[in-house]
């Protein structure tokens, strides 16, 4: 049953009937190391053509609550980890071989619930031919690329994300491609097309796909409703190391009309990066997201310039503290490599955090080879602050994939890093304490939004919790990050507060009544259930 956590240190203050707003910024939480004995010896690797990979997909296959782990293993096999983490204990997972997720040549991996069957599905992303697997339950798949008229393609893969358009039985899906390969399976130095595929007819099979041309060598996709029109337009971030006149993109999407790109007769300001992955998050309280853009050197922080009549975006990282240039230890003379960009709030109290990967591509002597990835931790005023030294995930393997997840159903979002050519970490957020005394360091919230199919996880729909005079806000999305993604609880730290208000503005634009849920507790928001949120029992 679910259990209150005793928050060591923090006293929940209510005025005059009112939750108290989260006013100070805790420390950072301690992660406790448990690679070698959380069951996951695993390694992502291979030659060049694998560098700019290496995603993990965090998911529920077996329906416990606890959210499973598929990483992509490059030329070797990928693999699937079934978790079998004791509420609040140490990290524990089983590998579950199975030819269906087994595959070769995996660059990453994204779960959504592609049939609106209730069982989660994977989108695997590889070198060569991409395949779409049905959840049977119980952490089986089978391909299903056949069943769906999904065209794989032949080239490398490097970024995805999924939506869906007014009532269609499937998702649309983009996908975004790197270098173009050679007969031999090599890679040129040409920027591939990318890929948008859109259900036949509205049917449950796929219509041949649409070249989202020109390509500029993708390695992150995100559908957003940018500007809270209802419509969600698809970003992509471009490596710049082979293309000339290329720019980072986003693609206008309107139902029932081909993608266009937006120029700057529509108010975008062409911009080129080494850009890597994708994050958004609305840090600015306006009700729209910001866009964290990660690259080598500079990262960028982008908000809207004056609203939302424009795709017109400044730069802001600088002023709040994440441009991450240079590694903060290690080679800090020479520029950084960064590639997953996550923003969640890893100490629950009630400011969002934001995790960067880093590593060097390979060997490139121009960068820097010791250059740790950066957990920010969020402020009172909007600013970040470094934390990952005192959190101890400092690392000089070359990270590249992640996810902050809560692997063991306690409140405190734990790390997984997917590294290049050394194995993946493992942490577990032991909060205030230690492996041996958790403590927690604020409460918190865990929730979970479905509506009847087809699109069943409310994909596109925006959450929100009211901590007191504060709102938090999370679009739900399939996409971004660095080849790899989350489907189940969304965390949401509360601070002091001991309760919280919830609402969901559903994918249709349909706002749902705020209702009251108290704190330390996982919460399911169903569209077709009345009453309060549902109680998950642990």
């Amino acid at each position: 049953m679910a259990v209150l956590i005793v928050i060591a240190g923090v006293v929940a203050v209510v005025l005059g009937g009112r939750t108290a707003s989260p006013t100070t910024a805790q420390g950072p939480p301690h992660f406790a190391d448990e690679t070698t004995t959380a069951g996951v010896s695993f390694t992502y690797d291979g030659p060049f053509r694998f560098a700019t990979g290496g995603g993990v997909a965090a998911f529920d296959c077996n329906g416990d609550g606890r959210a499973e782990l598929y990483l992509a293993g490059g030329e070797g096999r990928a693999a699937l980890f079934q978790n079998e983490s004791p509420n609040g204990g140490a990290l524990a997972f089983k590998a579950i071989a199975d030819a269906a997720t087994d595959l070769t040549g995996v660059t990453g991996a994204y779960p959504l619930d592609i049939d609106g069957d209730g069982t989660v599905d994977l989108a695997v992303l590889r070198s060569g031919e991409n395949v779409l697997l049905r959840g049977l339950g119980d952490c089986r798949f089978e391909r299903a690329n056949e069943a769906w008229s999904f065209d794989g393609g032949e080239e490398l893969t490097t970024a995805f994300s999924a939506t869906w358009e007014d009532s269609a039985a499937l998702p649309t899906l983009a996908i975004g491609n790197y270098l173009k390969l050679d007969s031999t399976g090599d890679t040129t130095f040409d920027c591939a097309d990318n890929r948008f595929y859109r259900p036949a007819d509205g049917g449950t099979a796929y219509a041949s796909p649409l070249a989202l041309s020109p390509g500029y060598c993708s390695l992150s996709m995100l559908f957003s409703d940018w500007d809270r029109s209802g419509r969600r337009d698809l970003r992509v971030s471009n490596d710049r190391q082979y293309y000339v006149n290329g720019e980072e993109q986003l693609w206008r999407v309107d139902p029932g009309t081909s993608p266009r790109l937006y120029d700057d007769a529509d108010g975008w300001v062409a911009m080129q990066i080494w850009g890597m992955g994708i994050a958004s998050y609305d840090l600015t309280d306006d009700g729209y997201p910001e866009v964290y853009l990660t690259s080598q050197g500079d990262n960028k922080l982008q908000t809207l310039t004056a609203g939302p009549g424009k795709p017109t975006f400044r730069d802001i990282a600088f002023r709040r503290g994440v441009t991450a240039t240079r590694p903060f230890t290690g080679d800090v003379n020479l520029p950084s490599t960064a590639w997953h960009p996550e923003f969640a709030d890893v100490n629950d109290d009630g400011f969002a955090d934001l995790f960067v990967s880093k590593g060097n591509v390979l060997e490139q002597a121009d960068y820097a080879k010791r250059d740790p990835s950066n957990l920010f931790l969020g402020q009172p005023d909007g600013t970040f602050v470094e934390g990952a030294d005192r959190a101890g995930i400092l690392s000089f393997d070359r990270g590249r994939g992640a996810a902050l997840v809560d692997l063991n159903l306690d409140g405190l979002l734990d790390l997984v890093e997917v590294n290049l050519g050394a194995p993946t970490k493992i942490w577990r957020n032991v909060g205030g304490g230690d492996a041996s005394r958790p403590a927690a360091m604020g409460n918190w919230l865990e929730l979970r939004v479905t509506q009847p199919s087809p699109n069943r996880d409310a994909i596109g729909a925006w959450l929100e919790v009211r901590i007191g005079d504060v709102t938090r806000r999370r679009e739900l999305v399939v996409g971004g990050g660095h080849l790899g993604g989350q489907l189940g609880w969304v965390h949401f730290g509360l601070g002091p507060a001991q309760r919280a208000d919830v609402r969901v503005t559903w994918p249709d634009g349909q706002a749902g009544p705020w209702q009251s849920v108290t704190a330390n507790q996982f919460a399911i928001v169903d569209r077709a259930a009345a009453g309060a949120p549902r109680i998950w029992q642990r």
